[in-house]
């Protein structure tokens, strides 16, 4: 595996040329770029590219090779945008395989084998005969296969999960109201209950009460039942008063006018 590594950083180098300008193209800073290119000057060698590509946008090979300096900077970021638009303006297959060969050199260094393999599939298809895309491709495929990417996140379900947990949510608080409205409810008939003892009490017709005991440990009941016995015997003694003094009294047969 170090060996494949080390062939791909051969192959990166050795992929990150500068392409010319065609000669009926007029850039003054397309050729200026190249000589700082050639010389190592990367960061100068992206300032002329830079302007080459603003002045003509349509060029596949300012934008190819912007990306080429960029790339030896290591802005892997900013050199993949510049070859993505290389690709897009490019008009010939040799260019295309280049953008997309270099494109994919650094996707592997990013570790997307996935947009690697793509990448370097089309720089084959672009040049079927080219074996160090050949090779790379392979080699893409295969840290692929040892590094599977993560599985993709279901949406609908994370989106049901959340659903879920926003109903359940939902029924607790349900359940919170509800017995809410139990407690309130036996508030109110309790208060109810209240409110006819009251009324009861006031008419008079206040419900059977279990008898407290009274000081002394005598119930109320009992004490009524005591004072029920001395009234009954006062009675029955004032029954024989009253006969014995009609015995002596006269019967009167008729008026005393």
């Amino acid at each position: 595996m170090k060996n494949f590594l080390l062939y791909l950083l051969v192959l990166t180098v050795g992929m990150v040329r500068a392409q010319e300008e065609p000669k009926e193209e007029k850039d003054k800073f397309l050729p200026k770029g190249n000589s700082a290119y050639d010389a190592k000057k990367y960061t100068e060698a992206e300032a002329s590219y830079r302007e080459s590509q603003s002045k003509f946008a349509k060029k596949s090979v300012s934008s190819y090779n912007l990306g080429n300096s960029i790339y030896k900077i290591k802005q892997p970021a900013e050199a993949k945008a510049a070859y993505l638009n290389a690709i897009k303006n490019a008009t010939t297959r040799p260019e295309k395989h280049q953008a997309y060969h270099n494109l994919g050199n650094v996707y592997m260094g990013q570790k997307d084998y996935t947009a690697a393999v793509s990448a370097y599939k089309n720089a084959l298809i672009n040049d079927p005969a080219d074996e160090e895309s050949r090779y790379n491709y392979a080699l893409a495929k295969k840290m692929l296969k040892d590094n599977p990417p993560p599985p993709p996140k279901n949406d609908k379900k994370d989106k049901k999960d959340k659903k879920d947990k926003k109903d359940d949510k939902g029924g607790d608080k349900n359940k919170k109201d509800d017995k809410k409205q139990d407690d309130n409810k036996d508030k109110n008939d309790k208060k109810d209950n209240k409110g006819n003892q009251d009324q009861d009490k006031k008419d008079g017709n206040q419900p059977d009460k279990k008898p407290q005991p009274r000081p002394g440990g005598i119930s109320e009941q009992r004490m009524q039942n005591m004072l029920d016995a001395v009234n009954n015997e006062e009675k029955k003694v004032q029954d024989k008063v009253k006969a014995r003094q009609q015995k002596g009294k006269p019967v009167q047969t008729e008026k005393d006018w």
